[in-house]
């Protein structure tokens, strides 16, 4: 499957907060949908999922006008929606329910699910009495339970300690490697960088940039050599351009790119190395270069 959305315009009364979004997911992959808060993030997710219409342009599923009655959909909001003083698993059956499937295979998925995350044993709590962590798994049950072919996760790790976040980030790759479209919008950046192929930043309702991640920070100038060795000092005073990062680790400025082979030879045959790498900027560094308020 291919998930597009081309040209879409939104407004609110007088304020226009999308201005031609466009970007495409693909199915066996996880695309990141990243802007600040206020950049338009939550609008295009819901016009994605039909929530509401655009004003103008496209929501496409292989090419076609998607048909909301014959695609599932899978949403872990960033405000959550459960009810607190319920017993969970009439919740999450109700919410399977709503979502298609009859009352003896919702419960089954709803089982399968509580058992994958740990969770059987608050079958029959009220969501009140779980943790903030604990809670977030539930509301991610009812984004998964029917199934869906297309997942939108937003800020799924919120609250979620260690543990749970890697017992969360196994269910994605599961569902990844199923063949669903999975979308991310989340400002950790680490779970954006880990799991995204492709991205889209949004900022101030306009696609700042898009495309592949890998090729977007193999885009920016590789000039510079990131070295980890004991003897950094040593290698600092020999190379005036460079300046340390962490611990034993120092960042080189070359005056050319093409310089690179002939230094990290050097170095690795004068020195006791570690490590050495071309620098790449971070997500986070790409993020705040396309969102930052320019003054």
């Amino acid at each position: 499957m291919k998930l597009e959305l081309r040209n879409i315009n939104k407004s609110f009364g007088e304020k226009h907060v999308l201005n031609d979004i466009t970007f495409s997911c693909e199915s066996g992959e996880a695309f990141g949908l990243l802007g600040r808060n206020g950049a338009g993030k939550t609008t295009t997710i819901r016009i994605l999922m039909g929530v509401f219409a655009q004003d103008s342009g496209e929501v496409l599923l292989d090419g076609n006008k998607i048909d909301y009655n014959n695609i599932k959909l899978g949403y872990l909001p960033e405000e959550r929606g459960l009810y607190p003083k319920k017993k969970i698993v009439d919740q999450l059956i109700y919410f399977a329910q709503l979502k298609g499937m009859n009352k003896l295979d919702a419960e089954k998925s709803v089982d399968k699910w509580l058992e994958r995350l740990d969770m059987m044993q608050y079958r029959n709590k009220r969501l009140d009495t779980l943790s903030k962590g604990n809670q977030q798994k539930m509301q991610l049950i009812t984004a998964l339970a029917h199934d869906p072919e297309i997942i939108v996760l937003d800020e799924p790790f919120s609250g979620l300690d260690p543990v749970n976040a890697m017992l969360l980030k196994d269910v994605v790759k599961e569902e990844i490697q199923k063949g669903k479209i999975v979308l991310f919008s989340s400002h950790q950046m680490n779970y954006i960088e880990e799991f995204c192929s492709n991205i889209a930043i949004i900022n101030s309702g306009n696609v700042a940039i898009t495309g592949n991640l890998h090729e977007i920070k193999r885009s920016y100038p590789r000039n510079k050599l990131v070295v980890s060795s004991t003897q950094f000092e040593d290698i600092m005073k020999e190379f005036k351009s460079s300046q340390r990062l962490k611990n034993d680790e120092i960042m080189i400025s070359l005056e050319n790119e093409s310089d690179k082979k002939e230094v990290m030879k050097k170095l690795s045959s004068s020195y006791d190395i570690d490590e050495i790498k071309v620098y790449e900027p971070s997500l986070n560094d790409i993020f705040v270069e396309y969102t930052e308020v320019r003054k």
